[in-house]
């Protein structure tokens, strides 16, 4: 048995040193994925720290049945948390500031139309706050984008589904459909076995099992081929 599955499976009954041990084989493989998020305002360490959250939760998730290594199953976990997190932070930090002088602007704005008898212009409440016209409109502006990115889309608060959830997997559609056009390119240059296997584990989901039924050949010669067949796409495409 693999010593990673090993591992997992002790972690799973609680072995925390196997779980530990796990987190720390695993570490360049997080490092790996966290410096693709570089250059965003964002410490590195930081970052790390969120993707090492994704990484403990792909070890308690795997199933050692999943006919995938561990990093494969992996690499989508860790990746989404610090998207999350880069989303989910990012929104807070707007909010927060948009929050605060929305809630100021619509006080003024309250007070002022009673006394005025009329709505105040955006000029007059900038001058009774002591701020900018333009913080005032951006405020008000602002603030709205942000209520309707989190509204629940198609009038059903229960789905607890908003505008922002569909606008990520909108991008992450984009790059899936992207990565098979890649793969479609490089499948090309393979022979007919070769892209029946392919075809099969990456566009069709199908496990190594079922493709070595189906072909009547083993496990292990589909795991074997299939390995060559990725390792000679990779060089096609990086050279």
């Amino acid at each position: 048995m693999d010593e990673t599955i090993r591992l997992i499976e002790r972690a799973h009954q609680g072995d925390k040193t196997a779980r530990d041990k796990l987190v720390t084989d695993n570490m360049g493989l997080v490092w790996s994925i966290v410096r693709r998020f570089g250059g965003r305002g964002y410490e590195m360490e930081d970052l790390f720290q969120i993707g090492s959250i994704g990484l403990m939760k792909a070890i308690d998730k795997f199933e050692t049945a999943f006919d995938v290594k561990f990093s494969t199953y992996a690499v989508p976990m860790i990746t989404g948390e610090i998207k999350r997190f880069l989303r989910d932070d990012g929104m807070i930090k707007v909010s927060r500031s948009i929050k605060e002088m929305a809630g100021k602007v619509r006080s003024a704005r309250e007070e002022m139309s009673a006394s005025l008898g009329r709505e105040p212009t955006i000029e007059e409440i900038a001058r009774k706050l002591g701020a900018s016209r333009e913080e005032v409109a951006a405020s008000l502006e602002a603030g709205a984008e942000v209520e309707s990115l989190y509204r629940p889309v198609g009038g059903n608060e229960d789905s607890g589904i908003c505008l922002m959830d569909r606008l990520e997997e909108e991008r992450d559609d984009h790059e899936v459909l992207i990565n098979r056009m890649v793969l479609r390119e490089l499948m090309e240059g393979l022979d007919k076995e070769q892209r029946e296997i392919i075809l099969r584990r990456y566009f069709y989901n199908q496990t190594q099992t079922k493709i070595a039924a189906d072909l009547g050949i083993s496990q292990v010669q589909v795991s074997r081929l299939e390995k060559r067949i990725l390792k000679e796409m990779r060089r096609h495409f990086e050279g």
